[in-house]
């Protein structure tokens, strides 16, 4: 949520930043006049508090000189009437003011491409050779059904389309890859957690999935609750309504943790395979810091995902995203994108993002610095999506004969096995 004070102050520097995103700025006119109302009610209501005093103290003036205090107590009590009133008006501007503060996206970072989708997205930098191959590529799906270990014909009959059974060794080749980004992120001081995989709907609001983003969600029938979207929910929401002290920060998390989403806009995109699942495991890096060394986390979390996809030897690049293509709580955000050999090109694999203090003030997430309580920034990125890491693993180091070889990091988490092939 933007800071209603910067919203006041630079009305025209932040409605020309939300133009960059194009976003409808006459919403910005609506946050002014409740606030402006608010502001009122509560100067009224102010008043009203010292004429309250006043009437107050001059029933027991009125009582110790042995006058009526008739006349009085019904002023007291007119003004008690009038405050009542006030207090009711003021607390519906101020949920209008929420419920519109909460529906305006975060300002991005000045230097952020101009755009309307990922087609005006800047590429920072890239590493590693594309392979090239002497036979024919084929894709995870094929490759995955070809070993009997890629299953969707029974996941749609368990489930429905865009979910998935696996087998045997990409059941383990699956459960290795998590295993070796946690591993990396203990090594880089990251706190593991396991979150509810169920939160309520105040944790979506505070990262800033609701209200804008209800259809992309699975609820629960009859409850406040959810199935998580992404790691990132629970995990940020941990120190929600909280003051954290400042000697704790940063506070570094990394999360492994099944994914739900509707994918209530992908309109057809990627049905066949495991690129755009309703689930999917996911390993997910969280911080929360300092608005001094937010920008330093941010990088520093960009370079551990890079870190991991080197490791795992697949081709990457780096992408800034534009205007259009950013996401709703981000300032800032930078993609990793995997080669996917049989689509020959890119495709996302960790979205990075520094989100300011947007989702702070959403959560409630505070420190104190110099006897002032300060909101955090937060940060969030994919440290990497598990199934899209697997989709590349499978591409990328696929043999002629339609076996895996498996990267030479996940050897030993796959028991020692070197290459998968069919049973």
């Amino acid at each position: 949520m933007i800071d209603i004070k910067k919203i006041e102050q630079n009305f025209e520097a932040v409605k020309k930043n939300l133009e960059m995103r194009g976003f409808e700025t006459s919403k910005l006119d609506e946050v002014l006049s409740f606030n402006s109302s608010r502001k009122d009610l509560l100067k009224n209501i102010e008043a009203k508090r010292a004429q309250l005093n006043q009437a107050s103290k001059k029933i027991g003036e009125l009582i110790k000189a042995g006058e009526d205090p008739q006349s009085a107590k019904e002023d007291v009590n007119n003004i008690k009437s009038s405050m009542q009133s006030d207090e009711e008006k003021l607390k519906s501007f101020e949920e209008k003011l929420t419920s519109v503060l909460s529906e305006i996206p975060n300002l991005i970072d000045e230097d952020t491409p101009i755009g309307s989708d990922e087609e005006s997205n800047v590429e920072l930098s890239s590493w590693g050779e594309v392979p090239t191959f002497s036979f024919e590529v084929l894709d995870h799906v094929d490759l995955g059904e070809k070993l009997g270990m890629l299953d969707f014909q029974t996941a749609a009959k368990l489930t429905g389309a865009r979910f998935v059974v696996y087998k045997h060794l990409l059941a383990r080749l699956e459960r290795a890859i998590a295993n070796y980004m946690i591993d990396f992120h203990l090594d880089r001081d990251y706190e593991e957690i396991i979150p509810p995989f169920i939160v309520n709907s105040d944790s979506l609001y505070g990262t800033g999935q609701l209200p804008k983003f209800g259809e992309d969600l699975f609820k629960l029938e009859n409850t406040d609750w959810y199935l998580i979207p992404t790691a990132e929910v629970p995990v940020t929401n941990l120190k929600k309504k909280e003051i954290v002290p400042i000697n704790e920060l940063p506070l570094k998390y990394v999360a492994h943790t099944p994914c739900f989403r509707s994918e209530a806009g992908s309109y057809g995109r990627d049905t066949r395979g495991l690129i755009r699942m309703h689930q999917f495991n996911k390993v997910e890096m969280v911080q929360i810091t300092t608005k001094e060394k937010s920008e330093a986390a941010h990088e520093e979390m960009i370079d551990s995902a890079k870190k991991i996809l080197e490791g795992l030897g697949l081709p990457y690049r780096a992408m800034r995203l534009c205007t259009g293509d950013i996401g709703f709580g981000s300032r800032k955000t930078i993609d990793l994108e995997v080669w996917i050999p049989s689509q020959d090109k890119y495709r996302e694999i960790s979205s990075i993002s520094n989100c300011w203090d947007f989702q702070a003030r959403r959560a409630k997430i505070r420190y104190k610095a110099d006897g002032k309580n300060e909101f955090v920034h937060t940060l969030n990125g994919s440290g990497l999506a598990v199934g899209r890491t697997l989709v590349a693993i499978l591409e990328n180091y696929q043999q002629e004969d339609g076996s895996i070889k498996v990267p030479e990091v996940l050897i030993p988490y796959m028991r020692g096995v070197e290459i998968i092939k069919k049973s």
